[in-house]
């Protein structure tokens, strides 16, 4: 592990890296006022299981492969722009489609069940595995703290854990504090707009992403 100073640093660093909204926020709050708050938890668990996949490729070597190979660099963009463009249709598809009046009344604390939960897991993970910039981040950062005298994967695991941790307390604060503006006032209407600006936010998203130039 790396030395005090070099460890405080690291956690400060990925604790601003946690705290700037972008997409995983996004997706936490979306997936919370859709299905309440076990789906923006379990959100949170799959973008931060992603966390580890990102370490063990750096620690590999493999994303310093995907940085400097233009292709495969691409290639993974293209696929986050895309997944990002899809998540942001289907939050569209929420806020225009017809109200069934069933589910209208609904608690957003109420469980969803084990289908909505592997949902929600599979887009938290694929949208933190498919993001090139997490992948970057990794991929600069975090040898910055791994001791070269000592085991790479082991060390690098261990960090993720701490920043999975800090991410999950994070998260997962988001998405009781949206439950609770739930309870307070259950708006339908307001709940098609908050899909509608979300929809809008991850097309924006992936939109910026596949104009960045590799």
């Amino acid at each position: 592990m790396p030395s005090a100073e070099l460890f405080w640093a690291y956690l400060v660093a990925v604790f601003l890296l946690t705290v700037t909204p972008g997409v995983d926020t996004l997706l936490v709050v979306r997936n919370t006022a859709r299905g309440g708050l076990r789906d923006g938890v379990i959100s949170s668990v799959g973008i931060c299981s992603g966390l580890f996949i990102h370490a063990a490729l750096s620690a590999a070597g493999i994303s310093l492969i995907l940085v400097q190979t233009t292709w495969a660099f691409s290639a993974l963009k293209w696929a986050g722009a895309c997944y990002l463009i899809w998540l942001g249709l289907a939050s569209l598809y929420q806020a225009i489609k017809p109200n069934d009046g069933v589910r209208v009344a609904a608690s957003p604390a109420v469980s969803t069940g084990p289908v909505r939960f592997r949902r929600a897991f599979r887009e938290g993970l694929l949208s933190n595995v498919l993001n090139p910039k997490t992948a970057l981040f990794y991929m600069a950062f975090l040898p910055q703290f791994i001791d070269p005298e000592g085991p790479a994967f082991a060390q690098s695991m261990g960090l993720a854990a701490i920043h999975f941790l800090m991410a999950m307390i994070w998260q997962c604060g988001l998405a009781l504090a949206v439950v609770r503006s739930h309870r307070v006032s259950v708006n339908h209407r307001l709940k098609r707009l908050m899909q509608g600006v979300t929809g809008t936010m991850f097309m924006g998203f992936g939109a910026k992403l596949a104009m960045t130039q590799a």
